[in-house]
């Protein structure tokens, strides 16, 4: 089974911008999110942004003042937010998301874990770490947000068969296979080249991360958690420290 670090490498990282709308579109949509949150940030705050991507919700986050850690498994998305940030205060930090803790230097006000990255974490176990240690992490008042998609109840049949996007020159379409416990994503890529359509096809797994379940964890570690409607059909969390 291919790792979430190689599936990105090798498959969807050339093309994840592409394929979230093309940068523009995905800044604002980034920043939409950012606004509707109404995070309670001084200027110069400290945020954390695990899973940054190409920085969907860093740059927004620094357009308003934050100072931002940005960690992420893939260097090429990290490369091109490097390039769309320019001089914003933003540290891009090359590692998994669970490592967070040792690149910080001071309490951060905020966590964001954003756009289903959640769910590549391996299991329950991993995500009720990470909420550990973003409760440790967190003085009073801070606030850790997360937003992923809800696997736990299956699509059947052609449901899941799922269009993601498409142009003259690219289509893409992912198909889920479910297991107990977790979601196999398998991202079919055609793509037009001087030798014509060429095909591609990837998989790796996503956990099916029950809402209520890390509704339960976060209010065990301390968290005050509020659920809303998250962009793209996601479910999204904002727990603040007590």
């Amino acid at each position: 089974m291919t790792t979430v670090a190689e599936h990105y490498a090798n498959h969807l990282g050339p093309i994840y911008v592409w394929m979230a709308g093309g940068a523009e579109a995905a800044l604002q949509a980034g920043a939409a999110e950012v606004d509707a949150l109404n995070l309670p940030l001084a200027h110069h705050a400290a945020v954390l942004d695990l899973g940054a991507g190409f920085g969907a919700h860093s740059i927004p986050l620094a357009r308003r003042g934050a100072r931002v850690t940005a960690i992420d498994t893939s260097a090429e998305l990290l490369g091109t937010l490097a390039q769309l940030a320019g001089n914003l205060p933003i540290q891009a930090v090359n590692d998994d998301l669970l490592a967070f803790q040792s690149h910080i230097t001071q309490a951060p006000s905020a966590i964001l874990c954003m756009g289903d990255t959640v769910t590549h974490l391996p299991d329950l176990g991993a995500v009720e770490s990470l909420v550990e240690s973003a409760a440790a992490a967190l003085p009073p008042g801070g606030v850790f947000v997360v937003s992923f998609r809800d696997y736990s109840v299956p699509l059947v049949g052609d449901e899941r068969f799922i269009p993601v996007r498409s142009d003259d020159a690219r289509i893409l379409t992912c198909f889920l296979e479910y297991e107990p416990e977790a979601v196999v994503v398998h991202d079919i890529l055609h793509q037009l080249t001087p030798q014509g359509w060429q095909t591609r096809v990837s998989h790796y797994r996503k956990l099916r991360l029950p809402p209520e379940h890390l509704i339960a964890s976060l209010q065990s570690s301390g968290f005050k958690v509020r659920r809303e409607v998250g962009t793209r059909g996601m479910v999204r969390l904002v727990a603040q420290s007590v």
